[in-house]
């Protein structure tokens, strides 16, 4: 497997994992203003991930394949938003910022929905690398190594606080550093899985990556408005939020047109 596959299946990953060994040198529960500000600056670098390095290049594709630009794009974008919500529904999660679970009623543990609930927000992260690596690896003419990378270090970034977010608050509700620990790093597993396995069939990804690039795109989109935004949004100091919304959505921008 070539370098630039392991390295791209594992820097988000790192950066999960860094983050939720947080709660080695941090503790009691993280500010709310804090935990504003890193649900910002996520849903930022998500919404231009979603843009630059999926939505644009699958019409990008789409049009050197001869086919209108528009109908992949849509068409992707909606059965990624559409999967995303059949998710929602059968899997049992808690956000962050609610009292009460969704999905399906269970007896699992608060701290077990918190963890499912991240990774339920991960897992169209983990298609979105593979999808632009199985494409890049199968030739895909607009997908770089260095789009790949961009993509891969902006989700690293931004999954460097949701790891905290995930494991300072199991500390806080008196779970061992370790178990809080590894909640964290559990969350973000999906991402290198998801990837890996799509991957696999990157000979069979050219001729549907313009529909898988915005398949991805609309699952993450679907992750930002449904729940991050709620989130950063919530209750007093939304400011932060919105602050680190504009510097998250910049930094991944960047990111994508220097290293695309």
């Amino acid at each position: 497997m070539p370098m630039e596959i392991v390295q791209g299946l594992l820097i988000p990953f790192l950066g999960t994992t860094l983050g939720a060994a947080c709660v080695f040198f941090m503790s009691g529960e993280m500010n709310p203003k804090v935990q504003k500000a890193l649900t910002g600056f996520a849903a930022g670098v998500m919404v231009a991930a979603s843009i630059w390095s999926l939505l644009i290049p699958a019409m990008d594709e789409a049009e050197g394949m001869g086919i209108l630009p528009c109908i992949p794009s849509v068409t992707g974008f909606w059965i990624g938003m559409l999967f995303l919500l059949l998710l929602d529904h059968i899997i049992p999660h808690l956000h962050s910022f609610a009292s009460e679970a969704e999905g399906p009623h269970t007896h699992l543990s608060k701290s077990i929905m918190l963890v499912l609930a991240v990774t339920l927000h991960n897992i169209p992260e983990g298609m979105a690398v593979g999808v632009v690596l199985a494409g890049w690896l199968a030739g895909g003419a607009d997908l770089t190594a260095g789009s790949a990378l961009a993509l891969s270090v902006g989700i690293a970034i931004q999954n460097f606080p949701e790891g905290a977010i995930v494991s300072m608050p199991l500390k806080a509700a008196g779970k061992g550093a370790l178990y809080a620990f590894a909640g964290g790093v559990a969350s973000g597993v999906v991402e290198p899985i998801g990837g890996f396995l799509t991957i696999l069939g990157a000979e069979l990804v050219i001729p549907f990556l313009p529909y898988l690039l915005s398949f991805a795109a609309g699952a993450m989109m679907y992750v930002v408005v449904e729940e991050l935004i709620p989130e950063m949004s919530a209750g007093e100091h939304a400011h932060i939020g919105v602050l680190l919304f504009a510097v998250g959505f910049t930094l991944m921008m960047t990111l994508d047109t220097v290293l695309g």
